[in-house]
């Protein structure tokens, strides 16, 4: 069976969502560090800025195992951090990935309809 996933991801936390033609598996990942807001000081390079766990990322490319084309999106960095860490440790896993786009804070139904449409524009190319 062909399986498209679409992970929408921040730095704290990724949604997996594993779609077919007719179903959708969902999976929510985070990195399980306690919520702490962060204050950004002008001048201060690095500061304000939450560094990926590695541990969070091995768990999301287990996930994405079975995926014969997938899509990232979400807010800022997390999308490339993602699809940087799949390339140099799982390539097996990062020759999947289609796309990386940009994507704010939508819905689980507005994601899991955005990218079946995605998806499908996709299958007639590849």
């Amino acid at each position: 069976m062909s399986y498209h996933t679409c992970v929408w991801i921040d730095q704290r936390e990724a949604k997996i969502f594993e779609l077919t033609s007719k179903e959708v598996e969902t999976t929510r990942i985070d990195d399980g560090r306690p919520a702490h807001h962060l204050h950004r000081r002008a001048n201060h390079v690095g500061l304000g800025t939450i560094e990926m766990d590695d541990s969070m990322l091995a768990e999301i490319a287990e996930k994405l195992q079975r995926a014969d084309g997938i899509l990232i999106v979400g807010p800022g960095k997390a999308k490339t951090v993602l699809k940087a860490y799949l390339e140099a440790h799982h390539p097996d896993i990062g020759r999947h990935v289609w796309d990386v786009q940009p994507s704010d804070h939508p819905t689980d139904a507005q994601l899991v309809a955005s990218a079946r449409s995605w998806f499908r524009a996709q299958d007639r190319m590849h």
